[in-house]
């Protein structure tokens, strides 16, 4: 084809908007599905996206996880896979309700009536420093339309974004985890898995944030660290005093037993005795457990309902000296606060008027101070050590330590109290081909480390409701042991505002009638169908079968305990596979101090400014640089890698403006010893970077490319640049290889560098580089080895050059190289290159120990 108008000054701005529009408009990146159908599964390509949480703002991480993505994609497209791209929006979940929350300035209360019309006290903002007393309450209903519009709008910034970092996205596959065909998928996974067993309910101690009023699974803890101090406390017994050590006194109206080492002798007397607790006179077990801590305080605990963790193994665990089953004193109510009555087992009057009216309606904080007072003025508490920092566990978005309180959950069964389960989970992990492998360790860590089922429901709004009624007995009562399903032709449904089938909307409540669930499920018991929410699973047969199970799980490190491991399981459970073939796992963003980023931290960087400034391209660069699994430094003052890429991709628009100015040549044209040369070693290149791509190594495909990219202007372009002006046969030999190369080089860097190649590949080609085929090794008969020594000659001719403080335009009357017998032929095939890259009038080669300029005489400045 001819040329088509090349700029005069080809420029990067510009480039996104340009093609962007061009891209939407030929739709180049849709998924074929008339295509995949006549030609079966092996011809796609899918990926599970990970659907970023709309609220708030994306960050420089999404563009770097989703760029390594991207660069995948683009090259199976080339490579002739039909390439399924869909893009998800994780809405719901506790995220989008604090943002609904601080943006307007309002709260939920689900006992108000909807209200029509309604408009919030505040619009834009985040208000964080409003308390939630301070934010006007609202019905539910008009709560989650908040949460509907500002997620919408979220959305729309992000996809937005996305177009502009380049994604190859299909944007008609998109979905949203609050939509009425998602509440419908997860509604019916979760049914088959409630009617398989696999789902159940239960009342049990559960981690619990006390601000955001909701359990919290397993899977959502971090550990902060925070100040505490021991306070040493006595036990009375018949053989005399118990010292414990707590850094919670606070739930000593709490405590159930004492628990030591089995092994430690200090203890093993008092096994099989009872203490009784100071000021609350309390009778309690001291009882042997392998969990209790030798070394830890004194080597003997209290095991309080419910201080941590571990008094939750022991609570279950554990048997009175009689053989029954611990008591559960609760102590802490939802809300954080001590209860108004003293929990069962406290007798004394003394201590039962202290609890009410110095205790009940406190705060942890100011429950402990007057229980370490009352300690104190009762000579129970013998010491209080000097404060010092531990591990204490939050909600991953709380700000509150976490309590953990006695609530009726659902849970989904995880493999941690069922081992035939939890070794399938495993075995489908060994299955999955991991990028980098040394990730899989993490979730086979995950896996074995489980401490209970996993908690999907949630004391919140705005989310997908757990389709179960309740029927109510003749009192009006609650039974749990009468729940009613929707059947899958009724999804999606609200029980809190539809009735079941069978009911009345009037015995809502009433005696014989029915309750329906409040409760929604956890975002991650949603977004853990993924796959089936992209796929049509169970809504579109043909799709399904077409992109499951997928290619591609694509994640960030940090999330394989949830979301991967949540998808395994999803899928483990229903179609007994993974639900990919291969994860592909990113590193994290950190700062200049090597500190990852996040929003708690407010070291975030957003892409906008940056993307802007420097240009999509160059960003890609930055990001593609980077392998799987390995973390990534982002100084946005200095962004050296960007900057890299910025000059990269200006380079490959000069590059192939000055290559195309030779014209064209028939591709059989090439003849010269130096182009076959150059070829032979871009057919090593391709060969390499393709093995690398496969192999989901981007950053080594970028770097071989980008390695002989800069030998080709640099060293090549330059040694043939003569030959090409001159014409002739040798001259189309060097135009024909120039042409090959820049189709070449574009293709190879058209998934990093997706506009500058675009641009460039448009200027003599017809379509999208983005579909044309990607490029294969065209096993040229060349010598690798005249472009290698070419290069390293011409390198030393300029050196001589610069250190006779001359003009590299300086001519040469005679030049003398050496070089190494074996190298000789190699050297002699580039000489008539050299000799007019170089000025030179008489070039001599003779054989030396190694390649280096012998001699050369400059033309004296009167005859230049």
């Amino acid at each position: 084809m001819a040329d088509a108008q090349i700029p005069d000054k080809p420029a990067l701005e510009g480039l996104e908007a340009k093609w962007g529009e061009a891209w939407e408009n030929s739709g180049v990146y849709r998924f074929d599905r008339t295509a995949a159908v006549a030609n079966g599964r092996d011809s796609v390509y899918s990926i599970d996206t990970p659907p970023p949480t709309a609220s708030g703002s994306l960050h420089i991480g999404h563009v770097f996880s989703f760029t390594h993505t991207d660069v995948k994609a683009r090259f199976e497209r080339m490579q002739g896979k039909n390439v399924f791209y869909p893009m998800g929006w994780d809405d719901n979940g506790l995220p989008t309700e604090r943002r609904v929350q601080n943006y307007y300035g309002v709260r939920c209360d689900p006992s108000l009536p909807y209200e029509a019309g309604f408009e919030p006290p505040f619009r834009g903002g985040d208000n964080k420093s409003s308390k939630a007393a301070a934010q006007l309450p609202i019905s539910r209903r008009n709560f989650i339309e908040l949460c509907e519009e500002l997620t919408i709008e979220d959305e729309k910034q992000f996809e937005s974004l996305f177009r502009q970092v380049g994604l190859s996205v299909d944007w008609t596959q998109t979905y949203r985890t609050i939509s009425d065909e998602t509440i419908r998928t997860s509604q019916l996974a979760f049914l088959k898995n409630l009617e398989r067993g696999e789902a159940y309910q239960d009342l049990a101690p559960t981690l619990w944030d006390v601000d955001f009023r909701s359990a919290i699974a397993q899977a959502e803890l971090e550990d902060r660290d925070q100040q505490a101090s021991f306070h040493k406390i006595a036990f009375h017994g018949p053989a005399g005093d118990i010292v414990i050590e707590s850094t919670r006194p606070e739930l000593l109206p709490a405590c159930i037993a004492l628990v030591a080492h089995p092994d430690d002798e200090r203890y093993q007397p008092f096994f099989g005795t009872t203490v009784r607790s100071p000021f609350f006179d309390v009778e309690v077990p001291v009882l042997p457990h392998h969990l209790a801590k030798q070394d830890k305080g004194s080597g003997i605990a209290m095991v309080c309902t419910f201080g941590d963790i571990t008094d939750i193994i022991w609570w279950r665990e554990l048997r009175t000296n009689d053989g029954e089953s611990l008591p559960n004193r609760t102590v802490l109510g939802l809300d954080g606060r001590f209860l108004p009555e003293a929990p069962a087992g406290i007798e004394s009057a003394d201590a039962i008027a202290f609890y009410t009216e110095q205790v009940a309606g406190k705060t942890v904080f100011s429950g402990r101070k007057a229980i370490v007072e009352k300690l104190q003025e009762t000579g129970e508490l013998l010491e209080v050590s000097k404060p010092f920092t531990h591990p204490v566990k939050f909600f991953e978005k709380g700000d509150r330590p976490l309590e953990i309180v006695s609530t009726r959950q659902w849970y989904l069964r995880n493999g941690a109290r069922d081992a035939d389960l939890r070794d399938r989970l495993v075995e489908l992990g060994k299955e999955l081909n991991w990028h980098p492998d040394f990730m899989r360790v993490r979730y086979e860590n995950w896996v074995g480390g489980l401490t209970g089922d996993w908690l999907v429901s949630r004391q919140r709004f705005f989310g997908v409701p757990i389709p179960v009624w309740y029927g109510l007995d003749e009192n009006g009562e609650r039974d749990y042991d009468s729940v009613i399903v929707p059947t899958a032709d009724q999804l999606p449904v609200d029980p809190s505002s539809d009735a079941p089938a069978g009911y009345d909307e009037s015995l809502r409540g009433q005696p014989n009638g029915f309750e329906g669930e409040i409760d929604i499920f956890d975002t991650w018991a949603t977004s853990s169908l993924t796959p089936q929410l992209a796929g049509g699973w169970e809504r579109d047969d043909e799709l399904w079968n077409l992109v499951a199970p997928f290619d591609l799980r694509p994640q960030g490190q940090d999330i394989i305990r949830t979301w991967l491991f949540s998808t395994m399981l999803r899928s483990a459970l229903e179609d007994s596979r993974s639900p990919w073939s291969d994860a592909a796992i990113s590193g994290f963003i950190v700062d200049p101090d090597r500190k990852k980023m996040s929003k708690s931290k407010g070291n975030v960087v957003t892409p906008a400014d940056i993307l802007n400034q420097h240009g999509t391209d160059a960003v890609r660069y930055w990001a593609a640089s980077s392998r799987l699994g390995a973390d990534a430094a982002f100084d946005p003052q200095n962004p050296t890698q960007v900057k890299i890429g910025r000059r990269l991709a200006i380079k490959v628009l000069n590059a192939a403006k000055f290559v195309l100015s030779f014209g064209d040549a028939a591709e059989d044209a090439v003849t010269e010893a130096l182009d076959l040369s150059m070829l032979a070693t871009l057919d090593g290149v391709v060969t390499e970077a393709t093995k690398a791509l496969e192999s989901y190594d981007h950053a080594r495909a970028l770097e071989v490319t980008e390695s002989f990219f800069w030998v080709f202007c640099d060293d090549y372009l330059e040694l043939v640049k003569e030959r090409a002006y001159a014409g002739g046969a040798a001259g189309a030999s060097a135009v024909a290889a120039l042409r090959i190369a820049l189709s070449t080089l574009l293709r190879l860097l058209a998934p990093v560098l997706a506009f500058a190649s675009e641009e460039a590949w448009s200027w003599f080609n017809e379509g999208s580089v983005h579909a044309a085929t990607w490029p294969l090794s065209r096993e040229t008969a060349g010598d690798p080895s005249v472009l290698e020594t070419a290069s390293a000659a011409l390198i030393g001719i300029r050196r001589a050059k610069t250190e006779a403080k001359a003009s590299q335009k300086t001519t040469v009357d005679r030049a003398v190289i050496a070089a190494p017998a074996a190298t000789l032929p190699a050297l002699t095939a580039a000489v008539e290159d050299l000799r007019a890259v170089g000025r030179i009038a008489e070039l001599e080669v003779v054989e030396g120990e190694e390649l280096a300029i012998v001699s050369i005489e400059l033309t004296p400045a009167e005859d230049a």
